[in-house]
């Protein structure tokens, strides 16, 4: 029996609630290090990519769960070590103010944990989401779980911030203390009862994890999937530490005009992934978009701006940069979620019991572009800037290989048919079509 949307709007407190905790590592204390402590901003990027580099574990969590025939626990448990390791990273930065190596050593199980816990409970949720989840709801599932981490994400901002000031060390750990219990909370009431009913598959079971995983990869369409997901995300983030910059740099806005850019790129994403939403639901009973449209226009599209991003930064005076960034949002945002969803219908492909183990592997592709599009953008500027004394081309070159990479996202995209298209002639299908 596959979820309804109240089952669905459930699992998406789980994601919510990854989110919450997440951003108060990545986010609020990245600021206190940086400014309160005065530390060098290389530090929070360095316990970071810890958090980035524990999610190529990410198969090995899916396996776990696919062998033990339950992901419940799985998710419960990724939460509350992820709840852990942010108090304990609260606790940390206390710390460094009174000696700083300590806090820093403090810092990196701390960080750890997080890493854990999110490649854990996140793998799991998408492969619970995947296998309770019918075909033609998976990129709209995708878009309101998306959307509801968003409104975790702002949610915590907001209440976070009230409560910290003015600040102190023993506020934000009674804080992250609070949004801790509070998401292991709306974790409890989102996995519960969800796996009551399910068919279960032994077929995975058995077998090792390294022949399982090599088995797995020589199937042809999970080898260029995972290879596409890591292409588009590598692509999709790329030019986020580097939009406002180049606002600022190329066109001279100041720092509350770019961080209003910054806002519309995110409101436009939001904007993509509820189209995605309104289109599986709502307009779904006058037309369908089958997956395939949102994941391959959606590359496109933010190709053609990152493109336009380029080209524009050359005639600053008269770009309409802000509808390009709203375009580009748009595009992401729809892209990424219909992206989600067509994980969710190659995850399940094969009905072997394997979800999590192709649902790892996804992610973990995922996980691992994203800390590389980060340090690889702003290098890559960095570089160019060294290179060329004009700052248009050296962000248009950044901007115009970040298309390219979403053009062949695209590509990859359009190589992914339907294993029995030869039998009937069916035409190419992304995966869950």
């Amino acid at each position: 029996m596959m979820l309804g949307w109240g089952g669905i709007a459930r699992l998406g407190l789980v994601q919510m609630s990854l989110g919450a905790i997440v951003v108060l590592t990545t986010a609020t204390m990245n600021r206190v290090m940086v400014v309160e402590l005065a530390m060098p901003a290389i530090l929070p990027g360095l316990l970071v990519s810890i958090y980035y580099g524990t999610q190529f574990l990410r198969p090995r969590f899916g396996h776990g769960a696919d062998q033990g025939g339950r992901r419940t626990p799985w998710i419960i448990g990724g939460v509350a070590l992820l709840g852990a390791g942010a108090i304990g990273a609260a606790l940390s930065v206390g710390l460094m103010e009174r000696v700083a190596w300590a806090g820093i050593a403090a810092a990196v199980p701390s960080f750890l944990l997080i890493g854990l816990g999110i490649g854990s409970a996140g793998t799991n949720l998408l492969a619970l989401l995947s296998t309770r989840v019918s075909a033609e709801r998976q990129a709209p599932a995708g878009s309101l779980v998306w959307i509801m981490m968003i409104f975790g994400l702002a949610v915590t901002g907001i209440t976070a911030g009230q409560m910290l000031d003015p600040y102190t060390h023993t506020r934000l750990v009674l804080v992250t203390f609070g949004v801790s219990a509070v998401a292991m909370c709306l974790t409890l009431l989102g996995v519960w009862g969800q796996e009551r009913g399910a068919k279960r598959t032994v077929e995975a079971k058995d077998g090792d994890f390294r022949d399982v995983l090599s088995e797995l990869w020589v199937d042809p369409r999970v080898r260029i999937f995972t290879i596409f997901v890591f292409a588009s995300m590598l692509a999709y983030n790329l030019q986020d530490l580097i939009l406002e910059p180049f606002a600022g740099h190329v066109f001279g806005l100041s720092v509350g005009e770019s961080t209003k850019l910054g806002g519309m790129h995110h409101g436009g994403a939001l904007i993509g992934m509820i189209a995605v939403l309104l289109g599986g639901t709502l307009l779904a009973r006058w037309v369908t978009v089958p997956i395939r449209v949102w994941v391959v226009g959606g590359c496109l599209l933010s190709g053609i701006s990152l493109v336009g991003l380029a080209y524009g930064g050359m005639h600053a005076e008269s770009w309409p940069l802000g509808m390009n960034v709203l375009t580009l949002g748009m595009a992401n945002g729809a892209f990424a979620v219909a992206a989600i969803g067509a994980m969710m219908g190659l995850a399940r492909e094969g009905g072997d019991g394997r979800e999590g183990l192709r649902m790892g592997l996804f992610g973990a592709a995922q996980a691992i572009a994203f800390g590389l599009g980060s340090f690889a953008g702003t290098a890559m500027v960095d570089l160019m800037r060294l290179v060329t004394s004009q700052d248009a081309l050296a962000y248009g070159t950044v901007f115009a290989f970040e298309g390219f990479v979403f053009l062949v996202a695209a590509a990859l995209a359009l190589r992914l048919v339907s294993p029995k298209r030869d039998a009937d002639a069916r035409p190419a299908m992304m995966p869950g079509e």
